[in-house]
């Protein structure tokens, strides 16, 4: 039997969403599937093309051992300075085998039993776990419409934040599509600077960025007093299945997870490590391409459905949009519906927080023609939100 710590997880959400799909009757329509949450495009050729070379390297073979490879290291660093102008060192940096592994780990490594995390609210589905599993305390950090889904510091409460140890950021934000300002940034660093709460930007949608590029919370930190982020290959180079990504920023932050992974494992395969030097020192083009992509999908979906009056945010950035439910449902409930009658599958909003219970995610992960598909069943059903 496992322990206490891992038994009160509810289980994971979408692993449950499959068991509750059986039950489900899809309408006659083909599926359009809105769910997913990695981009649907290619990884680029040129770390294809590197992932052929060094796979018949024999070093690559063997144990990696735990230091990253001087190349990955630099190429991050590159990374870093030419996007933001962020100066990295190698205490600067850990390398992920995937950014939610360190969501999950993080806290454990971090935090003392009983200390409090703030978590976005609605946030990413796997903060929560990850404080539970360090015997923390999950604490809301609600993101309101009227505040540009920005935390307003001034209302939380003052005994949790004597408590609290650290801060999740997520902006670009999944699910509701916000981007942070530099300027927040600005005043969230000084705010908590000289205090005992550190702050995490999970960036790992920081290459969608509608409305301007999306700063990272470092060029608000450059000392690296009290800030990390989480950096993904994932989406940004559309290579979900390679599980790499790294975390930059505080040096006793990175190197809590760099201690951590000295013991939990044996290095990195060499080919992830060279096909993610690759990607970084050689994709900017690619990256502006893959922004146009979801901006146009995004200017898309949003003008269609407001078109006929169906509310939902504004999607700055991110790869996800956040629509409000019609009146006698809720998220749950409509997630079905658009299932059984439209062949649409979502996600439900609550499981990102209870500020979800009236909402659904969309995804922008789809192609352009079942986009055009989607705007029109949707369209199809805009009495509902009229009744």
């Amino acid at each position: 039997m496992a322990n206490k710590r891992l038994m009160q997880l509810e289980g994971d959400f979408f692993m449950s969403l499959r068991k509750r799909l059986e039950k489900i009757k899809l309408g006659d329509k083909p599926l359009l599937n809105m769910s997913i949450g990695v981009p649907d495009g290619r990884t680029p050729d040129h770390v294809l093309e590197n992932v052929k070379e060094t796979i018949d390297d024999i070093q690559n073979h063997k144990y990696a051992g735990v230091n990253v490879r001087e190349n990955l290291m630099q190429a991050v660093k590159d990374f870093y300075k030419r996007h933001y102008d962020v100066e990295l060192e190698d205490e600067n940096i850990a390398l992920l085998y995937g950014s939610k592994n360190a969501i999950i780990n993080f806290p454990s490594l971090f935090i003392e039993p009983g200390e409090g995390v703030y978590v976005p609210n609605p946030g990413y589905i796997d903060y929560v776990p990850g404080v539970k599993l360090a015997n923390g305390e999950v604490y809301d950090l609600p993101l309101l419409k009227e505040n540009d889904f920005l935390p307003d510091f001034d209302n939380l409460d003052e005994k949790e934040l004597d408590n609290a140890r650290l801060i999740i950021l997520n902006y670009p934000s999944n699910p509701v599509g916000a981007v942070a300002t530099k300027e927040f940034f600005d005043e969230t660093v000084e705010r908590f600077k000289d205090t005992d709460i550190m702050l995490i930007n999970d960036f790992a949608y920081a290459a969608f960025g509608f409305e301007g590029k999306p700063p990272s919370i470092l060029e608000s930190d450059k000392n690296f007093e009290t800030s990390m982020e989480f950096f993904s290959l994932s989406k940004a180079f559309n290579m979900s299945g390679f599980r790499i990504g790294f975390a930059v920023g505080n040096k006793d932050m990175v190197g809590a997870l760099n201690l951590y992974q000295s013991f939990a494992h044996a290095g990195m395969w060499g080919v992830q490590q060279e096909a993610a030097a690759t990607a970084l020192n050689e994709s900017d083009e690619f990256l502006l391409k893959q922004n146009e992509i979801f901006k146009r999908r995004r200017d898309k979906f949003v003008s269609g459905l407001r078109e006929v009056g169906i509310p939902l945010n504004d999607i700055d950035g991110g790869m996800f949009g956040w629509v409000e439910v019609p009146k006698g449902f809720n998220s749950e409930s409509f997630f079905e519906y658009l299932l059984e009658e439209q062949s649409i599958m979502v996600i439900p909003g609550f499981p990102f927080g209870s500020l979800g219970e009236n909402r659904i995610r969309v995804s922008l992960a789809i192609a352009d023609e079942e986009l055009d598909e989607v705007v029109e069943r949707f369209q199809s059903i805009s009495h509902l939100w009229k009744e």
